[in-house]
């Protein structure tokens, strides 16, 4: 039923047509009103909902503005949509709540969210302090236009999160995040365990611990995951950052209608071709989410029902754990405060019985039990940081394990996705505390670097991402069209290509950062077993599989002078390149492909064993093992060598090498094979050398890219330290 609303002005001319922002435009032609604004000029529009009083404007001094004719227009439309707005919705408990209490007042803890007048006291444009409330407001407000129509919302550019970290760089989305941000953090779980003196002792009942609420729709602590840290996060683990979608609907107005608070339909279903009804948004799952988070056995589903796998395993060892270590079962009822209930007939199922408040909490309950509802508590969830979630949950059911006699079975569950989407891993992460990825990283290690790298053939610095995205590889994401790539420089100066633009594209990243002239160019004129402060270890990086596979033509590896080297490795036609023996989004290998003409692969696990001759390359009498065997006992055997040279050479020190620390090679000074300082008595036949060693083991997959290649760079490397090769056979 259409109702009218008297909108004094309609605000004004609706705040002076937001302020003049917008009013000043003359983008889409049409004829011009002149508005002389000193006065109010009673407007009524008809609307759907209720009859709302919406709070005047009076004596707005100010010059004579012309205004667009449709731009008058264009504003009452976006009081009528705002009018039927959950914003407005006069009637629902969000303003309604205090209503019986005494005083008649919205709390200054509440004030900020659910009345108008709150929020202009916290953002300041009462002119109080910003980020404070300072008092009570009278009851009866919804969420109005002057509350996002003001100068200091205007100007906004960053929100305070409960946690206490200042997100900054933000535009007009900024006025939505400030109430869709929760009211909690890690921070405030943690505060709350450490004030009952339970930090280390995660599994003793106390009366000083209880049930921290994140409150509703969250959305924007779930879109900026660990940068917000709106989720329980647990010590030694690293989380997903802010859920990037695709450039122009990245942000909440973005997606939703400001106004309506709908979401913009019409716009996910130009990508989201299987989208017809906001109902259909659940079912959504993007190429870059190919694991089964909740190990149910399917992998079609919407990320949506993974989360919700996840969190009825969660439930079941939460209630676990609360029968058998708290001593008290519990139940969750998600339409009644405070949530968590005695299960009073210990059943399992909220029921109306289940009355008394649950208190028999322990520290690892605590933080299960704020995750848990931190996964329910906003709706869009899984769109707006589904990973964070997952993450979240799955920390949560492994803590649980943890004080668990009889843990739940995780072997199916998955916490993260493959490589390239593996938002929450070091090769995304590393950077936060910069603030940016630097621009001698950012082609590989930022979502916007590789399309800038391709198109513009430069490389500057880029924001941290959450992972690669769409965009990252298709320059077209409505139709997924792919950036062209007709080759590629290599760190040595060659220019190579597999003939296919896609497969190229993966060479963009997976060729290492250096090469037998990086290595020769910082040895220059030392002699072989000098030693030099101006050496020190130089890294090929990670994943140098493009390098690997072009072998002398690419010259990843350090070649040593005088010898012959293979070149790219050439398989059969249909399975030659990167995407045809690989997943292109998974990035797994096609392992079924493989075992139609290798007998005895079953699954990737396998691919080690083989083997297309019987040469023993690495002498130790078995010529039927495969050659990622034959690879890692020379790999074993050079490692051997590099200590002896280290032991037996005057002026160098021990050395001891760590896969996982940077920068990998250490001082073993005190003898005991752990690594102590940086390494730093370097010769050029210690660097060559260990720059090898180091090649073949960032390459995983170097037996199947290139084998023979890596075999030849591993002999010499071993006989050029006077390692024993006598045994051995150079390809």
């Amino acid at each position: 039923m259409k109702r009218l609303v008297k909108a004094a002005s309609v605000l004004g001319i609706l705040l002076l047509l937001s302020f003049l922002l917008y009013a000043c435009s003359d983008e889409g032609g049409g004829t011009t009103t002149t508005v002389e604004v000193t006065r109010e000029v009673p407007v009524t529009v008809e609307v759907e909902g209720p009859t709302v009083e919406v709070t005047r404007i009076v004596e707005v001094e100010g010059p004579t503005v012309e205004v667009p004719a449709a731009s008058v227009a264009d504003q009452i439309i976006f009081v009528e949509q705002w009018a039927s707005s959950p914003h407005n919705r006069a009637e629902d408990e969000a303003f309604v709540h205090w209503n019986e209490d005494d005083p008649q007042e919205v709390p200054d803890r509440c004030a900020k969210c659910h009345s108008t007048p709150g929020y202009l006291d916290y953002i300041g444009a009462d002119g109080t302090a910003a980020n404070s409330t300072e008092s009570g407001v009278p009851v009866g407000s919804t969420i109005e236009c002057r509350a996002c129509h003001n100068q200091v919302t205007i100007a906004k550019t960053s929100v305070l999160f409960p946690s206490g970290i200042e997100v900054t760089d933000l535009g007009d989305e900024s006025r939505c995040m400030e109430c869709h941000q929760g009211r909690a953090s890690t921070v405030r779980v943690n505060e709350g365990i450490a004030n009952a003196g339970l930090t280390d002792d995660l599994d003793t009942v106390s009366a000083d611990v209880g049930f921290t609420n994140i409150h509703y729709y969250a959305a924007a602590a779930t879109q900026y995951g660990t940068i917000a840290k709106g989720g329980y996060e647990y010590d030694g683990k690293s989380y997903d950052s802010k859920n990037e979608h695709v450039a122009a609907y990245d942000s909440c107005i973005e997606c939703h209608d400001p106004h309506t608070l709908e979401v913009k339909l019409d716009e996910c279903t130009v990508c989201h071709t299987d989208v017809a009804s906001a109902d259909d948004l659940v079912n959504i799952r993007m190429a870059g989410s190919l694991v089964d988070y909740d190990g149910d056995g399917d992998m079609a589903e919407g990320v949506y029902f993974e989360i919700e796998g996840l969190r009825d395993i969660l439930y079941t060892s939460m209630q676990a754990y609360a029968a058998e270590v708290a001593g008290s079962p519990v139940v969750y009822n998600a339409a009644n405060y405070p949530y968590f209930f005695v299960d009073a007939n210990a059943d399992g199922m909220a029921d109306d019985g289940d009355s008394e408040r649950y208190a028999s909490w322990t520290a690892r309950l605590a933080k299960a039990a704020y995750n848990y509802q931190v996964s329910l508590k906003d709706p869009g969830r899984y769109a707006h940081g589904p990973k964070y979630v997952i993450q979240l949950l799955y920390d949560s059911i492994e803590d649980m394990n943890a004080g668990l006699a009889a843990p739940m079975d995780m072997a199916a569950l998955h916490r993260i996705d493959h490589g390239h989407f593996a938002g929450s891993e070091e090769a995304f992460r590393h950077w936060d505390e910069d603030g940016a990825v630097p621009g001698r990283c950012s082609r590989c290690h930022s979502a916007a670097g590789l399309p800038l790298y391709l198109t513009e053939g430069v490389s500057i610095a880029q924001p941290t991402a959450n992972g690669l995205n769409c965009a990252t590889c298709h320059n077209d994401v409505t139709t997924f069209t792919r950036y062209e790539v007709e080759d590629v420089e290599f760190p040595s100066g060659a220019t190579l290509t597999l003939a296919d633009s896609d497969a190229n594209m993966c060479l963009n990243c997976h060729q290492g950062r250096s090469s037998t002239n990086t290595v020769n160019d910082r040895i220059g004129a030392t002699g072989d077993d000098e030693v030099s402060s101006s050496l020190g270890f130089i890294n090929i990086h990670y994943f140098a599989a493009g390098a690997t596979l072009f072998g002398t033509e690419a010259k990843g590896a350090y070649e040593y002078a005088g010898q012959l080297y293979a070149g790219r490795n050439a398989h059969v036609g249909r399975f030659d390149t990167c995407i045809e023996c690989h997943n292109t989004h998974a990035l797994t290998v096609e392992v079924e492909a493989c075992a139609d003409c290798h007998e005895g692969v079953v699954t990737q696990d396998d691919l080690v064993n083989i083997r297309v001759n019987e040469v023993d390359y690495d002498g130790d009498g078995d010529a039927t093992e495969g050659i990622g065997n034959e690879i890692a006992t020379m790999a074993e055997v050079l490692y051997a060598a590099l200590q002896a040279y280290a032991a037996n050479t005057d002026g160098v020190d021990p050395i001891v090498y760590d896969s996982h620390a940077y920068p990998y090679f250490f001082n073993d000074t005190d003898g005991d094979g752990a690594p102590n300082d940086r390494y730093a008595t370097w010769t050029p036949a210690l660097l060559r050398a260990a720059y090898n060693y180091q090649y073949a083991q960032k390459d995983p997959g170097a037996f199947a890219h290139n084998g023979v290649y890596v075999v030849q760079i591993l002999y010499d490397s071993i006989n050029s330290l006077g390692g024993d090769v006598s045994a051995m056979t150079r390809p």
